[in-house]
C-alpha cells in the first residue's frame, strides 16, 4: 500500500466522515483514498474557504475538522482561516502536501512549521513511510486533545512510498480540566450567596462543556440573570431569565441590568472588550469571578476578584453544591421576568428608514425572524451589518449560531455557512453577509449551488465597506475609496446556479416563503439596505 492510501485508511478508521479541501497534484491521491473509504469530500473553490468550512463543521459537530490542500500556495491560501481556527481553539487537522525533503529549490517549498507557528497553530510532519500512520494519528489526536489546529506536512515523495498496513497507535488522551479548587468554589459561592443582583455570563467554553443545565441550575438557586458572549449565543434560548448576548449586541434593557449587577460570574467567557464594551458594561463596583479551563485566560481581558480553573459544567455543579441548599430569589421577580419578555430587540421602537428603494436593516432582520423556520442555523460574516441578525433573530440553541470572528476577518461568512450546512443538514442555514465579504468569497457561490445546499444567503448590500464609512466619515475624512457601484448579487447567484432575488421592500421577501416550500436550490437575497442606518455597537467597537 502507498503511504497516501494508508493515511486515508487511518483517518477513516479514526471516524472521519467529512473532509474539505481543494485538489492539486500534492493531495489528489490522499483525497481520493478518503473518498474510496466513505469519507464525504466537500470541494471548495479556494483553500481559504475550505479550511473555514472545516472550522465551522468542527464547531458544530464537536469532531475534528479535516482540510486537505496542495503544497506551496495551497497551504499559504489557508493562512487566514488557520489563524481564525487557532485563535478560536478549533480542533482541526490541515493535511498539507509538502515538497520533497531533497527538493531544496522547489517552487513549492516554504517553511510550513514556521508558518504554523506564526499563525498560532501546532505543526507535525510525516517523518517516514514506516511511521506515517503513527504520525497522522498522533497529529489528529493532538488536534482533538488540545482543541487546536494542527498543520501536518505531507512530503509528496513520502506519500508515494510503499508501506505495510499497521494497527493504529494509541491516541493521546484528551486534556482534562483539573477539578475545581474547593477554596475558589467556596469563594464564588459566597459571592453569589451575598449578592442582590447576580449575573452569570456563559461563553464558548460553556458551550463546549455542555454546561447549560448546570449553569441554569446554579442560576435558579442563586436567583441570577443569564447572558452569553456572542459566540455563546443561544445557550440559554427559551429561558425566561436570559438577557441574550452581553456586549455591543445587548438590548437596552440587558445593558442596564448587566451594568447594575453586583456579582458577575463568567463561565468559559473571557470577558473581552466585545462582551464588556471595553469594560464599560460591568460596574466598577461589581465583584467578578471567572471560570476557565485555561489558567492564563483568567483576568486576561478584565479584572477578576476570584479565578477558578476548571470545566464550566463541573464548576457550576460544584458551586451549586457549595451553596449548601442556600437559595435566594435574587432579582428574579415576576415584574422583571415580564419586562425581559417584552423588551427584546424586536420590541424596541425605531424610526424605520426604509424608502421603497432600500430597506432598513433592522426591518429586514425582524422580517426574516418572522419568516424563517424555527429550526434555523445562522452564520454571520464580519462587517457593519453583522449585529442585525444576532440582535433580532432567534436561534433554537447554542448550535443554531456560528460566527468565525476571533481574527475579525471579513469574507469568511459564506464558507462558514457551507461548513455549518454540511454539519447540520437538519436545519436551515442562513448566511448573513455584507456586499464586501460576499465579493471576497464570490467563488463559493458556485460551491453552494454545486452542492445543492438548501440554504439562504442574505447579502446586506449598502455598496460600501460600511464599517469604514461610519467610522471615518463622521470625523470628516473622505470615504469615496470605500464606496462602490452597486453589485447585482441576484444575477451573480443565478449565473452560479442558485436562485437569486433582489429585495428592496418587505414585500419582496415573499420570495422566501415560496422558496421554503421547495428548497431545491440555494437562495441568494440581494437586499439593498439603507446605508445611513448606523449600528450602535459599531461606535463602541472602535472605542468611540
Amino acid at each position: 500500500m502507498r503511504v497516501a492510501g494508508a493515511i486515508a485508511e487511518s483517518l477513516a478508521e479514526l471516524g472521519v466522515t467529512h473532509a474539505f479541501g481543494l485538489l492539486g497534484s500534492g493531495n489528489f491521491e490522499l483525497t481520493l483514498g478518503l473518498v474510496e473509504r466513505g469519507v464525504q469530500f466537500v470541494a471548495a473553490r479556494h483553500e481559504g474557504a475550505a479550511i473555514v468550512m472545516a472550522d465551522a463543521y468542527a464547531r458544530l459537530t464537536g469532531h475534528v475538522g479535516v482540510c486537505t490542500v496542495h503544497q506551496g500556495p495551497g497551504v499559504t491560501n489557508t493562512a487566514t482561516g488557520l489563524t481564525e481556527a487557532a485563535k478560536s481553539r478549533t480542533p482541526l487537522l490541515l493535511l498539507a502536501a509538502d515538497a520533497p525533503g531533497a527538493a531544496v529549490r522547489s517552487n513549492f517549498r516554504i517553511d510550513q512549521a514556521g508558518l504554523a507557528a506564526a499563525l498560532g497553530a501546532a505543526h507535525a510532519r510525516l517523518e517516514s513511510a514506516e511511521t506515517a500512520v503513527g504520525d497522522v494519528v498522533r497529529a489528529w489526536g493532538r488536534a482533538r486533545a488540545e482543541r487546536r489546529p494542527v498543520l501536518l506536512s505531507l512530503p509528496i515523495d513520502l506519500q508515494a512510498a510503499r508501506t505495510r498496513p499497521a494497527p493504529l497507535p494509541e491516541l493521546p488522551l484528551p486534556v482534562v480540566a483539573p477539578p475545581p479548587d474547593p477554596a475558589a468554589v467556596d469563594e464564588v459561592a459566597g459571592l453569589l450567596a451575598a449578592a442582590e443582583r447576580p449575573l452569570l455570563i456563559a461563553g464558548r467554553g460553556a458551550v463546549l462543556a455542555g454546561a447549560r443545565e448546570a449553569i441554569e441550575a446554579l442560576g435558579d438557586a442563586a436567583g441570577t440573570l443569564l447572558a452569553t458572549s456572542a459566540v455563546g449565543n443561544g445557550l440559554f434560548a427559551g429561558s425566561a431569565w436570559s438577557l441574550g448576548i452581553s456586549g455591543g449586541f445587548a438590548t437596552p434593557l440587558a445593558s442596564e441590568l448587566i451594568r447594575s449587577s453586583d456579582v458577575v460570574v463568567a463561565f468559559g467567557a473571557t470577558l473581552n472588550m466585545w462582551t464588556t464594551r471595553h469594560g464599560r458594561l460591568l460596574s466598577p463596583a461589581a465583584r467578578v469571578a471567572q471560570v476557565d479551563v485555561e489558567a492564563d485566560a483568567i483576568g486576561a481581558h478584565h479584572r477578576v476578584d476570584v479565578g477558578l480553573v476548571g470545566d464550566a459544567a463541573d464548576a457550576a455543579r460544584a458551586i451549586l453544591a457549595a451553596l449548601g441548599g442556600r437559595s435566594r430569589s435574587g432579582w428574579r421577580t415576576p415584574e422583571l421576568r415580564a419586562e425581559i419578555a417584552r423588551r427584546r430587540w424586536r420590541d424596541e421602537t425605531y424610526a424605520d428608514a426604509s424608502d421603497g428603494e432600500r430597506l432598513d436593516p433592522r426591518t429586514l432582520a425582524r422580517a426574516l425572524d418572522d419568516r424563517l423556520p424555527d429550526e434555523r442555523l445562522i452564520a454571520v460574516d464580519s462587517g457593519h451589518f453583522m449585529g442585525w441578525l444576532p440582535m433580532y433573530c432567534r436561534v433554537p440553541d447554542e448550535r443554531g449560531f456560528v460566527m468565525t470572528q476571533a481574527f475579525q476577518a471579513v469574507g469568511l461568512g459564506l464558507a462558514t455557512a457551507v461548513g455549518a450546512a454540511v454539519a447540520r443538514p437538519d436545519r436551515l442555514t442562513v448566511a448573513a453577509l455584507g456586499d464586501g465579504g460576499t465579493l471576497m468569497a464570490l467563488q463559493e457561490l458556485e460551491t453552494v449551488a454545486r452542492l445543492g445546499l438548501p440554504m439562504v444567503v442574505v447579502v446586506f448590500n449598502d455598496a460600501a465597506y460600511g464599517a469604514e464609512v461610519h467610522h471615518f466619515g463622521p470625523d470628516g475624512f473622505p470615504v469615496d475609496l470605500v464606496r462602490f457601484p452597486d453589485t447585482d448579487f441576484a444575477a451573480l447567484a443565478r449565473a452560479a446556479g442558485a436562485e437569486g432575488s433582489t429585495v428592496r421592500t418587505v414585500g419582496d421577501l415573499d420570495v422566501l416563503a415560496r422558496w421554503l416550500d421547495d428548497r431545491r436550490r440555494p437562495l441568494v437575497l440581494d437586499v439593498k439596505v439603507v446605508p445611513t442606518v448606523v449600528a450602535d455597537w459599531l461606535a463602541e467597537a472602535f472605542g468611540h
